[in-house]
C-alpha cells in the first residue's frame, strides 16, 4: 500500500553554493523558498554522483555473509555486509558484483534489487542500492581496503541473532537484514 502524499511542490532553490569542499565531503549551502513563501537556508552534504551498492550475499542457501571492517566514524570495527561506491559506467548490479569479489571472495550469478535507501535525508544527498547476491561462486579481485577484511559467515537460521551483536551497528545493514528476512520468509511460504 502506497501512502499518498498531500504536499504538491517542492521548495524552490534560490541559491546553491558549496561552502566546504575536502577530498570527500563538499559542503553544499541551499536558499529556499516554499510554496506557503516560507524561505531557509539549508546545508546538506554532498554525495558523489552516482550512488552506493549494499549487497546481501547468500551462500549455499544457507548462511549469509558479512565483513568486519574498520569504521572512522566510529573509530571501531562493525560488522555489516559488503559495500561500495558505483563507479562510472556501472550499473548498481555490476558494482554488487565487484564489490562482492572484492570483500567476500565469491561473485553472483543472481543478483536481486530490493530497495534504494537513504542515510540522514535532510542534510545527506547519499543513495544506496540495496541487492541480494544469490548463486555464489569462488571468486576474488584486488580492492582498495587499506588491510584484509574479516569475512563472517552467519547461519541463516541464526538470523534473528545477528542484531544481539555489539559491533552489528550500522543502520543500513540492520534495515537490509529485516528486508532480506522478510523476502525469505515470503518466499518459504
Amino acid at each position: 500500500m502506497k501512502i499518498p502524499s498531500k504536499i504538491k511542490q517542492k521548495p524552490k532553490i534560490l541559491r546553491s553554493k558549496s561552502i566546504a569542499r575536502t577530498r570527500l565531503f563538499n559542503v553544499e549551502e541551499l536558499d529556499l523558498e516554499f510554496s506557503n513563501g516560507e524561505t531557509r537556508t539549508y546545508e546538506r552534504l554532498v554525495a558523489g554522483q552516482n550512488g552506493a551498492v549494499m549487497i546481501v550475499p547468500i551462500l549455499d542457501n544457507s548462511h549469509i555473509l558479512l565483513i568486519r571492517e574498520y569504521s572512522a566514524g566510529t573509530d571501531d570495527y562493525q560488522l555489516a555486509f559488503p559495500k561500495g561506491l558505483i563507479e562510472k559506467g556501472e550499473t548498481p548490479e555490476q558494482a554488487a558484483n565487484r564489490e562482492l569479489k572484492e570483500e567476500v571472495g565469491h561473485g553472483a550469478k543472481t543478483i536481486s534489487a530490493l530497495k534504494k535507501m537513504t542515510l540522514a535525508p535532510g542534510y545527506l544527498t547519499h543513495k544506496m542500492n540495496l541487492l541480494l547476491a544469490e548463486d555464489l561462486y569462488p571468486e576474488t579481485a584486488e580492492g582498495d581496503e587499506p588491510e584484509p577484511l574479516e569475512l563472517v559467515k552467519w547461519p541463516l537460521e541464526d538470523i534473528d541473532h545477528i542484531v544481539e551483536q555489539p559491533d552489528f551497528t550500522e543502520a543500513r545493514s540492520i534495515a537490509a537484514l529485516y528486508l532480506v528476512k522478510d523476502l525469505l520468509n515470503r518466499r518459504a511460504s
